[in-house]
């Protein structure tokens, strides 16, 4: 049975209890969008720092626990946050909430520009490090190049900065929706939303067990969902992409980062982040062949490799006194 945790402002269940030890709360975003976000501390005395984690698109905090559970084991605390119009976090389309929807990409960077300022510069403990998945991690690629006084280092596990094969050709599907925001057409979704999928086949896992504990987790909160993403959505990602892969904002990124990408994602598809490292100084690739695009939600013998490099990169990640 499902039950409510820290006021309700995170949710747990039997099977994916939420980590204690927190606190949650709300702040507001750009345009005063309320966000809500949760601190995860370790009971490890000594912290040995504070990890930003970011999610994927139609992500939330509770998908997270498991790895949050490991990280704070390791003397981490954890802060994270649901982005605008996804998770707990205000939706923008009010009339259909479902729609994975934002004004502009920009926005999320500045969410977490102001998620740094006021809830992990003032609450959480230095030093300050980056675990970013997916869209989270196009963001954290985006914003990189003004983190480098803030954020030690950072892991980017599969960051979408490419697109793999969709019904309509990539070129098309970019003027597309290019043309759709431009009219005045941005908020409507160009596919249905489908809802549950079946494991057979998903592109996201090799897992069964982690892929039905996350099936049942939407089912039982499905207000921390949303649909297929708008059109308006798409073309922002589209031009932030091509933004992040310019080499000259690659060479303007300090801050020492390693990416995990795993081999066999249909959704980024590997290619587009080896090439993405080829031109990133700053960045070390980290291949796990035969992985799914949700690697923090993969199989042990794929996740243990994504939880090794992140740490043997992030430095106290390993418990002192450990052989």
């Amino acid at each position: 049975m499902a039950d409510e945790t820290q006021d309700g402002v995170l949710h747990s269940t039997a099977d994916n209890p939420a980590p204690g030890n927190s606190f949650t709360g709300f702040f507001e975003g750009v345009g005063g969008v309320r966000l809500r976000y949760a601190v995860f501390r370790s009971d490890v005395s000594l912290a040995k720092g504070t990890v930003v984690l970011l999610h994927g698109r139609n992500e939330f905090i509770e998908k997270y626990y498991e790895t949050i559970n490991e990280l704070t084991a390791q003397g981490l605390w954890v802060a994270t946050f649901d982005y605008r119009g996804q998770g707990g976090s205000e939706r923008l389309l009010t009339k259909h909430p479902r729609k994975g929807h934002v004004g502009r990409f920009d926005h999320y960077v500045r969410d977490l520009e102001l998620f740094l300022e006021r809830v992990v510069l003032p609450d959480t403990r230095l030093p300050f490090y980056m675990l970013a998945h997916s869209t989270g991690g196009l963001i954290a690629l985006k914003a990189a190049p003004r983190l480098a006084n803030r954020i030690e280092r950072m892991v980017l596990t599969a960051p979408f900065v490419g697109l793999g094969p969709q019904r309509i050709s990539i070129d098309n599907l970019k003027r597309l929706t290019r043309l759709m925001s431009w009219t005045g057409f941005g908020a409507r979704c160009l596919t249905e939303d489908e809802g549950e999928r079946p494991f057979e086949g998903n592109a996201l896992t090799t897992d069964p067990k982690r892929y039905q504990r996350n099936q049942k987790l939407m089912r039982d909160y499905r207000q921390l969902t949303v649909g297929p993403p708008t059109a308006r959505w798409l073309h922002e990602a589209f031009k932030t992409m091509e933004e992040v892969r310019d080499p000259r904002h690659l060479a303007s990124i300090a801050v020492p980062t390693v990416i995990v990408a795993p081999g066999n994602d249909p959704i980024v598809p590997y290619g587009f982040q080896e090439s993405l490292a080829q031109y990133f100084r700053a960045a070390q690739l980290v291949p796990v062949p035969g992985a799914r695009h949700e690697i923090l939600q993969e199989a042990d013998r794929y996740r243990n490799q994504a939880i090794a490099a992140f740490k043997a990169f992030i430095p106290g990640g390993d418990p002192e006194g450990d052989a």
